[in-house]
């Protein structure tokens, strides 16, 4: 029944009607994988040798059980973020002879050869042969290893239970934070308590014996929700949901571009995917906390331009090269009435504008670590504003893949075409580059002021440029709305 199962699944992968439509992208994601897992277990292979370079004194399974807490952490949040839970077409199914019980097993049990599964086993299985010919114990080595990817698969199935919750990812988020930040500043050694416990699957092979549980535990929580959700009529149930209304009266004193940016926050606030570009957005202002905190960046300037940019325009990046898809839905009806394509387009510059101001306000804290910081920071949100909102703004036009607001936030790569990948060049790519021959060349002051320039001569001729974005929305004016049309691709 299993080798049926797949082979359906087969069928419905290779007679998709999009199928080729995004099989580039498909391609790109493939490549990018193949290239992390190498990476991995190039990284596994030199572990031992590295760690024995760095921490002579201290074993390194033990210097590595320090930081698998960490490390599974950051796993499940790369898995809620990227990893498709592996659902079938059920319905056809039901309506036949076959037990549910079998229908659940194959999806629990498929999801075991998961790919992101090869994260783990990429890295730890090299170290581990490593380990083996250094003379450790060959049967304390292979159990610390199959316990590891026993609890790389209580991952895969706490996923399984998360997958759909904002609030769950929020709260194991701000964990890893909290727990990355306490250990950083000395308030509470996470380190000194995860290392015994992890360390013991090598000390005490028996204790495999609870990863096995916990693994037992997650397939049997996750078989019982399956199973009671398995129900033809399932999806027919209708759901009762408590909506808070909000007129936005204050959005009236932006005049005419009011209804439009009440349109964009209720659209916002409204849909997961688009709740979870703020939320993402957030989080990022805790990125310069991996790049800051290192000896090894503090010189590395071009380093420090890419988290300028990348802080204060995460929203701009991630939101705005999606416009006008994110209004696909009803975009058709919108260029039906009397609406200025200007007015459309300064809605969303406004919009932009506050997240780009609202992240360089959070991102100030960051002077701890220096003014240059600072001046840096207050340098790509100004270039930010002036060259990267028009720029994104213009690629807009060249989107023509329908977005589906109520689908999965996270993992979903629907409307994603090549001019999100192309878009990184000017918007993040060229402003570092010419940052980083400014500071090479010159220094870093005269660096800083160009980009400044830069940015206030967008500023300047916003307006000139606003006029070329929109004469460029109505030439693609009619090949974005029959893009948007087609609801598979």
């Amino acid at each position: 029944m299993f080798k049926r199962f797949i082979d359906l699944q087969w069928k419905s992968f290779f007679r998709s009607s999009s199928l080729g439509k995004s099989l580039g992208i498909k391609i790109f994601m493939g490549f990018m994988m193949v290239y992390l897992l190498v990476s991995l277990g190039g990284l596994g292979a030199a572990l031992y040798f590295i760690l024995r370079k760095l921490v002579p004194d201290e074993g390194p399974i033990w210097v590595v059980s320090q930081y698998l807490i960490f490390w599974f952490l950051a796993e499940l949040l790369f898995r809620f973020f990227m990893q498709k839970l592996p659902v079938m077409d059920v319905k056809p199914l039901l309506i036949n002879n076959i037990k549910k019980s079998k229908i659940v097993n194959y999806v629990l049990g498929r999801s075991m050869f998961s790919g992101y599964n090869l994260l783990s086993l990429m890295l730890f299985f090299p170290f581990t042969i490593v380990l083996t010919f250094k003379g450790y114990p060959a049967l304390n080595v292979w159990v610390w290893f199959l316990a590891i990817m026993v609890l790389v698969l209580c991952i895969n199935y706490i996923n399984f239970i998360i997958n759909k919750s904002d609030k769950a990812f929020t709260i194991i988020a701000a964990t890893t934070i909290l727990l990355y930040a306490l250990d950083y500043f000395g308030i509470l050694g996470v380190k000194a308590i995860f290392a015994p416990i992890f360390h013991a699957l090598y000390a005490y092979p028996i204790t495999i014996l609870a990863p096995i549980t916990l693994l037992f535990a997650g397939y049997v929580i996750n078989y019982k929700y399956l199973e009671k959700a398995l129900y033809l009529d399932h999806a027919l149930k209708s759901k009762s949901k408590s909506v808070e209304t909000s007129e936005m009266a204050w959005t009236k004193r932006f005049g005419a571009l009011a209804p439009f940016l009440q349109l964009d926050l209720k659209l916002i606030w409204r849909n997961k995917r688009t709740k979870a570009q703020v939320f993402i957005s957030l989080l990022m202002v805790f990125y310069g906390l991996i790049f800051y905190t290192q000896e090894i960046y503090a010189n590395m300037v071009f380093m420090h331009a890419f988290l300028g940019i990348f802080m204060t325009g995460i929203f701009l990046s991630n939101f705005g090269q999606f416009i006008p898809a994110w209004d696909s839905a009803y975009y058709g009806m919108m260029m039906s009435q009397n609406i200025p394509l200007r007015q459309y387009l300064e809605s969303k510059v406004l919009l932009i504008t506050v997240s780009v101001v609202v992240m360089f306000f959070l991102t100030i804290p960051y002077v701890y670590f220096g003014w240059n910081i600072l001046a840096l920071n207050t340098a790509c949100a100004i270039y930010n504003l002036g060259v990267n909102i028009p720029v994104i703004l213009y690629f807009g036009s060249f989107n023509k893949k329908r977005i589906e607001l109520d689908q999965s936030a996270f993992g979903n790569m629907q409307g994603t075409s090549a001019t999100q990948f192309l878009i990184m060049v000017p918007v993040l790519i060229a402003p570092i580059v010419l940052f980083g021959l400014l500071d090479f060349l010159i220094g870093f002051h005269v660096a800083v002021a160009v980009t400044i320039a830069l940015g206030v001569i967008g500023l300047v001729f916003r307006n000139k440029l606003m006029d070329k974005v929109a004469e460029q929305y109505a030439k693609k004016k009619y090949g974005m709305l029959a893009g948007f049309k087609e609801k598979n691709n």
